[in-house]
């Protein structure tokens, strides 16, 4: 599958989760399971008809690992932020990461609020909407609007944090300049369809990230810390003041 072809894909599967959401009528009815929405099933299933159709592995947050076999394997999480979702509060997406053998190759993500896009394709840059992104080059802790999943469990000295409740966009926004940093420290681990898709936008971008073969897995149980700066300067303050590599 070539590399338009592939972003055609991701691209299909993330509209397909917009139309599903268009027709739900109630977006705060429960899941099958703690934490989860009926929103987020209605998501999966419209992935899933896409993603089956063309082939390719899958792993979802919402029903785990699909032809395990396949070459190309698309890391889902269909609506990352859900309860932000079931609350309409406007910032929650459908973030795709298509992995292959050398790692992370093409990722999506889209803020099915607004539908801003973001994408990336492994050595060929990064975009919103189809322009060139990049960080904010902040190098400076103490001056650096941070976002967080969890609160850490010291001081660290930055200017501003944020805790807006959805990873993806949240690393997104730091490939674009609009946040400095993003973090989940060890208390508050997150899952590879939280951050993956993100982090090759972060990459690809320009922005400090961790190095992937400490990142990049399709275990379903798998967690990781995450901290992700505009510069290796800022990325590794944060890692210092919160213990991470």
């Amino acid at each position: 599958m070539g590399d338009d072809e592939l972003l055609g894909l991701l691209a299909q599967a993330a509209d397909a989760v917009a139309e599903a959401l268009g027709r739900l009528e109630d977006w705060s009815a429960p899941g099958k399971r703690p934490g989860q929405y009926g929103l987020d099933l209605v998501a999966d299933a419209a992935v899933l008809e896409v993603l089956d159709a063309a082939g390719v592995g899958v792993l979802s947050e919402e029903s785990g690992r699909h032809r395990p076999e396949a070459e190309l394997t698309v890391v889902v999480d269909p609506v990352d932020g859900s309860t932000n979702a079931s609350r309409r509060l406007p910032w929650y997406a459908t973030s795709l990461c298509a992995v292959d053998g050398e790692g992370p190759r093409a990722a999506l993500v889209v803020n099915q609020a607004t539908g801003e896009r973001y994408q990336a394709l492994r050595g060929a840059g990064a975009f919103r909407d189809g322009q060139p992104i990049q960080p904010s080059g902040s190098d400076g802790l103490t001056g650096a609007i941070v976002a967080v999943s969890g609160w850490p469990a010291q001081p660290v000295g930055w200017g501003q944090f944020r805790a807006l409740g959805a990873a993806a966009l949240e690393l997104c926004a730091v490939a674009d300049g609009r946040l400095d940093a993003f973090v989940a420290d060890a208390r508050h681990p997150l899952a590879p369809w939280d951050y993956l898709g993100g982090l090759l936008v972060c990459a690809e971008a320009g922005a400090a990230v961790p190095p992937w073969e400490t990142t990049v897995t399709l275990e379903p149980g798998a967690r990781r810390p995450v901290c992700c700066a505009a510069s290796g300067l800022l990325r590794g303050a944060l890692g210092r003041a919160l213990g991470l590599p």
